[in-house]
C-alpha cells in the first residue's frame, strides 16, 4: 500500500474511539494518561472564535470537557430477552448501587435517557474507571462484562447512539455502514433489522464496512454477538467502496441502499472526556487534512444511496470544517438531489444546537484567520481548500438550511461532543444522470433526451485483480440443494420443507464440511455476484458443528447455540421441553442425571435416541414469576445423562433470569453462585466421574474453530463450552 493509502488508513482510524486499534476503554484510562494535563490554549481560543456554544457557557463547557466521561449502558432491543435484562437492571443492580459513596462521589440511581425508546439506554454518574476498579461494583461490573459478551448489553457511549436511530430502519432495508469499526452502531443496525423476532430473515441487510483489515476482525467479534444472518462486514477504502451487483430475474442490477451510515474519520475532539489524549493532539492541521477524506466518503455514500433514502453523516468533532463545510459542499455538489432532512422531532428530550451557516479557517502555523476562499494565498491552496468555507451566495446558503444539522455540546447532558445531519436523496446525482438509450430504429444520438425519467446508470469499470492485504479468509461456498450433507440433517431434526437450503453455506471446497453457516437470501444474491469485487471478512451464522462420530446417531452434525434462534424455526423433531427448575440444573451441572429433570422433560428425553437437541422453555403467562420470553438452548441426550451446550456468558445469562446469579470471585478465579440454597455452578467430582463411567460410547463434540482452516483471529464465537462438557 502506497504512503497516501497509508496515511488515508491512519486517518480513518483516528475518530470516534477508533485510535491506532486500542480498544476506547483501554484508551481513556491506560497508563500514564493521568499526567496529561487538560488544557490546550489554541482548543479553547479556537472555539470561542467560532462561537460553536452560545454566549455565556464557555467555561461552563470547558469545565464539563475536563470531567470524566459517565457510564452509558444501551439494552440489546430485539432479543425477546430486553423485558428481563431491563427488570433485572432495575429491580437489583441498580437498587444495589444507589446512595454508595466512592471516593467521596455519591453514586446515584442511573436514569434512563430520555431520548432513546423504551427505557433501553440508561445514562450514569459513574466513569468506567470507578465501575472497573471499585469492589463495591464488583458485581454490576461483572454484570455488564457479562451480558456485553453475551450481546445483551451495549457499553455504549451516549451520543454513539443517536446515528441509528436517525436513520428509521425498518426490516426489509438494505444498509450500509460504511465506517463501521469497532461496531457498537453497527450493532444497533441489525438490532433495529430484527425488530420482529418471529421473522428469522428479514428481508434487508446490513453490510458492515472498514478500511483496516485488523479492525475488521474487531466489528466481526460485535456483530457475533447478535446471531444475525443479515450481516456481513467487508474491508474497503470507503472514500472508494464498490459498487455492487444484485441478481434481479435474471437480469443485474446496480445494488442500491436505502439507509447509509456515514460516521467518518475525524479529529475526534468531541471524545476529550474519556480519550485524553486528545488534549495534547489537539491542532486545527488536524481538520484540514481530514476534510478532503470526509468529503469523499460523503459523495462514494449519497452515489450509492437509493433515490428517497436516508443518510446519515455524523463526526465525534465540533469543528464546522468536518461538519457543516462538508454537509454544504456536498449539498452544492448535489445540485438539489440531496436534502437536508429536519430531524428535530426524532428524538424528543434530546438538547442539541443548530448546525452553523458562518464560520472560520485557520491556520496553526501561521495563526492566520481566512473568512473565505478569496483571502487564501496561493502558498496555502495545498492545505486549505474552497469546499472548507461557507457558501458566500445568501440564497445559496438559506436554501441549504444547514440550521438542521445537529450539533451536541457535553455540557447540555453531560455527554460528549458530537455532530450529525440527516440527509435524504430526492434524485440521481448529477455525475450519474444519463438518459436510457433508446433501441433502434432510428438511431439516435447516445444519451438523447425521449421524455423519460433520468434514473442512475452505471457502468462498472473494468474489473481489476483486487489486491489483497491481511488475513486470508477461508472460501464462502454455498451448497447445492441436493447436497448429501442435507438428507441425514433433515430426516435427523425433521426439518420443514421451507428451510431455505440454498442459504446454507460451507468455509471449504475440499474435505469434511465442519461447521455449516447460513445467511439471508439476499446476502447470498450479493456474494454470489460480487466475488471478484469484494473482500468479505465474516458473514453468516454458525447453525451445525460437525461431531466426531456423529454418524452412528443418525447424524454427522450437532446444532450450534449461536445459530439456534435462526434455525428452531425449521426444526420439528429432537425438542424437549423444560422449565425454570430444568434451566436451574442443566446450567450449574455438568453431566445432569435424565432424573435430575422434572417429569415432563424427563419423559420426552427419554423417547429420543442419543444425540444433539433443543431445550426449549415456554413462558407461561398466568405465572409472572418466572421469565416472560421464550429460551432456546444447544443441547446433549446422552445415554443417561443431558447436557446444555451453551456458552459461559450465555449460561450466566439465562440463570440470571431464573434467578441464580453467577460471578467470579477475586481474580476471576472460579464461579459462585447466589439466590438459590443448595446450587453449585458443577457437580461434585464423584457425581461427574459416574455419569461419565456410564455414558460410555457417547459423542463427543470437536472442537471448533470458526474458519474451516483455524482463523487466527477467531474469537471462538463465544465458543461453545465443549471441552468443559465432553463426556
Amino acid at each position: 500500500m502506497g504512503r497516501r493509502n497509508r496515511n488515508r488508513q491512519k486517518n480513518q482510524q483516528d475518530r470516534d474511539g477508533k485510535s491506532g486499534g486500542k480498544d476506547r476503554d483501554s484508551a481513556a484510562w491506560g497508563a500514564g494518561y493521568s499526567e496529561i494535563i487538560k488544557e490546550n490554549k489554541l482548543f479553547e481560543h479556537y472555539y470561542q472564535e467560532q462561537k460553536i456554544v452560545p454566549e455565556g457557557e464557555f467555561q461552563q463547557f470547558m469545565d464539563t470537557m475536563r470531567e470524566p466521561l459517565p457510564a452509558t449502558i444501551r439494552i440489546t432491543g430485539y432479543k425477546s430477552h430486553a423485558k428481563e435484562i431491563l427488570h433485572c437492571l432495575k429491580e437489583k443492580y441498580f437498587k444495589d448501587i444507589q446512595d454508595l459513596e466512592i471516593d467521596g462521589q455519591r453514586i446515584e440511581a442511573p436514569q434512563p435517557l430520555s431520548w432513546y425508546p423504551d427505557e433501553l439506554a440508561w445514562h450514569t454518574n459513574m466513569s468506567r474507571k470507578i465501575i472497573r476498579k471499585s469492589p463495591l461494583l464488583e458485581k454490576f461490573h461483572q454484570f455488564l462484562v457479562s451480558e456485553t459478551e453475551s450481546g445483551n448489553i451495549s457499553r455504549q457511549e451516549a451520543v454513539s447512539m443517536i446515528p441509528p436511530l436517525l436513520l428509521k430502519i425498518e426490516p426489509h432495508h438494505k444498509i450500509l455502514d460504511m465506517c463501521a469499526a469497532p461496531g457498537s452502531k453497527t450493532a444497533q443496525l441489525i438490532e433495529m433489522l430484527h425488530s420482529d423476532m418471529n421473522v428469522p430473515f428479514p428481508e434487508g441487510f446490513v453490510i458492515a464496512n472498514d478500511v483496516d483489515n485488523k479492525r475488521c476482525y474487531l466489528l466481526v467479534h460485535q456483530a457475533k454477538r447478535l446471531n444475525s444472518p443479515c450481516v456481513m462486514v467487508i474491508n474497503h477504502d470507503a472514500s472508494s467502496i464498490p459498487r455492487f451487483q444484485v441478481d434481479s430475474d435474471g437480469r443485474k442490477e446496480v445494488l442500491f441502499y436505502d439507509r447509509i451510515l456515514c460516521d467518518v474519520p475525524c479529529s475526534g475532539d468531541g471524545t476529550m472526556r474519556k480519550n485524553i489524549d486528545v488534549w495534547k493532539k489537539w491542532t486545527t492541521s488536524n481538520s484540514l487534512q481530514l476534510h478532503g477524506l470526509q468529503l469523499r466518503i460523503a459523495v462514494r455514500g449519497v452515489e450509492q444511496l437509493a433515490v428517497g433514502g436516508r443518510m446519515v453523516y455524523s463526526t465525534c468533532s465540533l469543528n464546522p470544517i468536518e461538519d457543516e463545510a462538508v454537509i454544504a459542499a456536498l449539498l452544492e455538489k448535489s445540485e438539489g438531489a440531496l436534502e437536508l432532512a429536519d430531524a428535530s422531532a426524532d428524538l424528543l428530550g434530546l438538547k442539541w444546537m443548530p448546525g452553523m451557516t458562518s464560520w472560520k479557517v485557520l491556520m496553526t502555523k501561521t495563526g492566520e484567520w481566512y473568512t473565505s476562499w478569496s483571502e487564501v494565498p496561493s502558498s496555502r491552496h495545498t492545505q486549505i481548500r474552497p469546499t472548507m468555507f461557507p457558501p458566500t451566495d445568501p440564497e445559496k446558503l438559506k436554501e441549504m438550511k444547514l440550521e438542521r444539522c445537529m450539533r451536541i455540546l457535553p455540557h447540555h447532558q453531560d455527554t460528549g461532543g458530537f455532530f450529525v445531519a440527516v440527509l435524504v436523496k430526492k434524485a440521481p446525482m448529477p455525475w450519474n444522470r444519463q438518459y436510457p438509450k433508446v433501441p433502434k430504429p432510428p438511431p439516435l444520438p447516445p444519451y438523447t433526451h425521449t421524455g423519460s425519467a433520468i434514473q442512475d446508470v452505471v457502468i462498472p469499470p473494468p474489473s481489476k485483480k483486487m489486491k489483497l492485504f491481511g488475513f486470508k479468509e477461508d472460501p464462502f461456498v454455498f451448497l447445492s440443494e441436493d447436497d448429501p450433507v442435507f438428507a441425514p440433517i433433515q430426516a435427523f431434526y425433521n426439518l420443514s420443507p421451507t428451510f431455505p437450503k440454498l442459504n446454507v453455506l460451507t468455509r471449504t471446497h475440499e474435505g469434511k464440511k465442519r461447521n455449516l453457516y447460513m445467511v439471508s437470501k439476499e446476502l447470498r444474491n450479493v456474494l454470489l455476484n460480487n466475488s471478484e469485487k469484494m473482500k468479505v471478512i465474516n458473514t453468516g451464522v454458525k447453525v451445525w458443528s460437525r461431531n466426531n462420530d456423529g454418524e452412528e446417531f443418525g447424524c454427522a452434525f450437532r446444532l450450534a447455540q449461536e445459530g439456534i434462534y435462526t434455525l428452531f424455526p425449521y426444526i420439528g423433531a429432537r425438542v424437549v421441553d423444560i422449565s425454570v427448575e430444568d434451566i436451574k440444573v442443566l446450567l450449574t451441572q455438568e453431566n445432569p442425571f435424565l432424573s435430575k429433570l422434572e417429569s415432563e422433560a424427563q419423559a420426552q428425553a427419554k423417547k429420543l435416541t442419543m444425540g444433539s437437541i433443543v431445550l426449549r422453555y415456554q413462558p407461561d403467562a398466568q405465572n409472572p414469576g418466572v421469565p416472560q420470553c421464550p429460551i432456546e438452548l444447544c443441547g446433549w441426550r446422552g445415554k443417561a445423562s443431558i447436557r446444555a451446550f451453551v456458552p459461559k456468558n450465555e449460561r450466566f445469562h439465562y440463570l440470571r433470569m431464573v434467578g441464580v446469579e453467577m460471578f467470579l470471585g477475586k481474580q476471576g478465579k472460579g464461579a459462585r453462585g447466589s439466590g438459590e440454597a443448595g446450587e453449585s455452578p458443577t457437580p461434585p467430582a464423584e457425581e461427574a466421574r459416574k455419569v461419565k463411567a456410564e455414558e460410555e460410547g457417547e459423542a463427543k463434540v470437536d472442537e471448533v474453530s470458526d474458519g474451516e482452516n483455524g482463523d487466527p483471529h477467531d474469537d471462538g464465537q463465544s465458543g461453545d463450552t465443549e471441552a468443559a462438557m465432553q463426556s
